[in-house]
């Protein structure tokens, strides 16, 4: 039975964020924050999770202005940005696409080393996907694999589907047959054995032309790496509301779905869907514990049986009389949940001790520290003498 068991408040607040999971760290990259300056070029910043201590840290960034180029005139970090994607390989996180108010989009590919913690941009040979955010990126073997997004440069939702070889360090625009999943923009896509599957998103009634007549597509799409083949499972159970800026991730071959928001029926979720890949059925998850609220652009990673959610955005809980827009205002967050899938008789003790708000003082220190990460409020640790 799955388990919410940690709720943190006082971590990064961020939205359209992108981040990976590498050994026992979370590494968070850029996103936005409403309010904050982002008509001034600055380089992108990165927040830490411990996922033992459940406690931020802010890594240094270089000086404001003049972020540092390579002999080539490139930039060896990128600019703070949103709609990215972020996946890990080995030791590093690549980070692709995203874009932000003063430069627009992206299409240069960086690489952090969570061992050195130091940026570089990555050699790339082959033909380079355009400029977007929104996208989703995969790791599926050796390759990277971008589906769709919005391009800047053309105005147009995409379709297309390109890989990275990280070990030949090469772009190939893939030649798919078969039907394609639907131009789209904020969906997810996972990858499993050597299929990739596309859920969610935003879509439009234009076809892959913008004209504000959204649609949310609710089908699971796969596409096969080998045979380079979509295809379309057919599927049966309870299937999913369709909606965009959600989160995924994976265990055990199923695919599950937290959040996002429909904007034909302005609905923010916060359910939990189950998709079974050997079965092709959905079921909507019961999960225990208290959960986070509804919510979209939020953040996952999974790092063994546990998964950690953080920041994204939510409607505020202003009565409507107090709410001057037609739109419901929404709320940047800052907190963290942690969902156990497969919680221990440990983890359930410590639970039941919470609760109950029982003495702790016979209990081992290692324990009652454990105890005391679950419930205090998160502070980010800054680094010192930063210019960022």
């Amino acid at each position: 039975m799955l388990r919410w068991t940690v709720h943190l408040e006082g971590g990064p607040r961020r939205v359209n964020h992108a981040a990976v999971a590498i050994g026992e760290k979370i590494y968070s990259f850029g996103g936005y924050c409403t309010g904050e300056d982002y008509e001034t070029r600055l380089p992108i910043d990165v927040h830490v999770l411990d996922i033992i201590s459940l406690r931020w840290k802010l890594l240094p960034v270089p000086a404001r202005r003049n972020l540092p180029l390579s002999p080539s005139g490139d930039l060896t970090i990128p600019y703070q940005r949103y709609g990215h994607s972020a996946v890990a390989y080995k030791d590093c996180a690549y980070i692709w696409g995203g874009r932000n108010d003063t430069d627009g989009a992206c299409n240069v590919l960086f690489m952090f080393n969570t061992v050195l913690r130091l940026w570089g941009n990555v050699e790339t040979n082959g033909p380079i996907p355009g400029a977007r955010d929104g996208h989703s990126a995969c790791v599926i073997h050796k390759k990277m694999y971008i589906f769709g997004g919005y391009e800047e440069a053309i105005d147009r939702f995409s379709d297309d589907i390109y890989s990275y070889d990280f070990e030949t360090k090469t772009w190939a625009y893939v030649r798919a047959k078969g039907t394609p999943a639907r131009w789209r923009d904020f969906h997810t896509a996972v990858g499993i054995d050597r299929f990739m599957y596309v859920f969610g998103g935003r879509s439009d009634h234009g076809g892959n032309m913008f004209t504000n007549m959204e649609l949310y597509c609710n089908k699971i799409q796969g596409f096969d790496t080998v045979t380079n083949t979509w295809f379309q499972p057919v599927t049966h159970g309870l299937i999913p509301t369709g909606r965009r800026s959600h989160s995924v991730f994976t265990y055990k071959k199923c695919i599950y779905i937290f959040g996002g928001y429909n904007g034909q029926h302005d609905l923010h979720f916060k359910d939990i869907f189950r998709f079974d890949t050997r079965t092709n059925k959905w079921s909507l998850v019961a999960v225990r514990g208290t959960g986070p609220c509804a919510r979209r652009r939020q953040c996952c990673c999974k790092i063994g049986t546990k998964v950690y959610l953080f920041g994204g955005t939510s409607p505020t809980n202003l009565a409507p009389q107090d709410v001057d827009d037609a739109e419901v205002p929404l709320m940047d967050l800052s907190d963290l949940h942690v969902l156990d899938l497969e919680p221990s008789l440990k983890t359930l003790a410590k639970l039941a001790v919470l609760e109950h708000k029982l003495d702790t003082s016979c209990l081992p220190r290692d324990i009652r520290w454990e105890l005391a990460a679950m419930t205090t409020p998160n502070v980010i640790t800054r680094p010192i003498n930063s210019n960022g």
